[in-house]
């Protein structure tokens, strides 16, 4: 076998789909038995996401323009409206499944049940599954990657915890919205949130484990019982949860046993704690150098997976995100909020929230939009 993908994941299929179409001979193998349990992401996708890539239009839901931005006490929220859909919830388990069905039919064959325990010599261990030989193993395995640990690589220090309700709503009782809390009694150097798809809420809260002394589960349930755009379920409620890095893409992503990808290389933006975007991004860097690596064994093509330059055309987001860190009183939080009622904060936030500079692109994603932007003036 030509790759071992640890991790069923949007990371880990949207890379054993690209792979494959290389001609790789690719295994994807993940400990859950579903593609719907387990699940740890909200789900947001950006404006940036659904320009660059082809996701299925009936897995999400309808656009969302508003933003409303809570201090603690709840009151005067600042809004900011775009002129264009921002984000989109989607129905992940049905996000999930169709990647599965793209990796498949790109010729990449998908093994659930099945948990990595090790590797050594090219030889892959595993529960629930004879051993198999592989010449690569991409990390799709988390936050906490066990494969990063294995081949030596980088390993995520700086991490949040998150949890959310997903609950069933009433269809047509809601105006698309994001509310964001900053209150750190409830999430410390984070938000607490609300967003809807049209058909189910999501409310949730992430920060600091070790500033949670009630825990998160605690602080979540809290949190819903006056959320602001919270609507009643009308149906079961699911919880999902997990830990996030936020301490920026890893230096050291890639060796000649492997490379990571998604929450096991760090790609999540380090300020918003959003990971589908930069998931997706890197999956098609990291696809191309393994494709050419294993075609030429050439170990230079390994340094263009560098997550030292990818690192640094974000410096500004990892100060931002140690800025908010750093806000752990409902007072600190008050005078943040109050900072983003002005003109240069209103700005800076719809910057953030808006913008097209999420996350880098990687060098394959930057020529495409190259080449879509040229074809663009070409037939205008």
């Amino acid at each position: 076998m030509d790759v071992l993908v640890v991790g069923a994941g949007l990371a880990g299929l949207h890379t054993a789909r690209l792979l494959a179409r290389r001609e790789l001979s690719v295994l994807v193998v993940d400990r859950r038995r579903s593609l719907s349990a387990g699940i740890r992401t909200t789900g947001i996708f950006v404006r940036r996401t659904l320009e660059d890539f082809d996701l299925p239009d009936h897995l999400l839901g309808p656009g969302v323009r508003d933003v409303l931005l809570y201090p603690p006490s709840r009151r005067a929220p600042i809004r900011l409206t775009s002129d264009r859909d921002e984000y989109r919830v989607a129905d992940m388990p049905g996000v999930y499944e169709h990647a599965r069905r793209a990796a498949e039919s790109a010729g990449a064959r998908v093994v659930l049940g099945v948990r990595y325990d090790g590797s050594a010599a090219g030889v892959v261990r595993l529960e629930g599954a004879e051993p198999v030989r592989a010449r690569f193993i991409v990390g799709a395995d988390g936050a906490r990657s066990r494969v990063a640990r294995d081949l030596g690589l980088d390993v995520n220090r700086r991490l949040i915890v998150g949890a959310e309700l997903v609950h069933p709503i009433a269809s047509g009782t809601t105006t698309p919205a994001f509310h964001c809390v900053l209150d750190p009694r409830v999430a410390p150097g984070y938000l607490g949130w609300v967003i809807d798809d049209g058909h189910h809420a999501h409310v949730g809260v992430a920060g600091y484990a070790d500033a949670m002394r009630a825990g998160v589960r605690h602080l979540l349930d809290e949190f819903a019982t006056d959320a602001p755009g919270r609507t009643d379920p009308t149906g079961p409620v699911e919880r999902r949860g997990g830990p996030i890095p936020v301490g920026g893409v890893l230096r050291r992503l890639a060796c000649p046993a492997g490379l990571l990808v998604g929450d096991a290389a760090g790609a999540v933006s380090p300020l918003t704690a959003g990971g589908l975007d930069p998931c997706l991004r890197m999956s098609e860097l990291a696809a191309s150098v393994a494709a050419d690596y294993l075609r030429t064994g050439d170990e230079q093509q390994l340094r263009r997976y560098d997550g030292g330059a990818l690192r640094s055309r974000f410096r500004g987001r990892l100060l931002l995100r140690r800025v908010l860190s750093g806000i752990r009183s409902p007072a600190a939080a008050e005078a943040a909020v109050a900072v983003l009622r002005g003109g240069a904060g209103r700005a800076m936030a719809a910057r953030v929230l808006f913008g097209d500079g999420s996350f880098p692109d990687p060098e394959t994603r930057r020529g495409h939009r190259l080449r879509k932007r040229h074809a663009a003036r070409s037939t205008g």
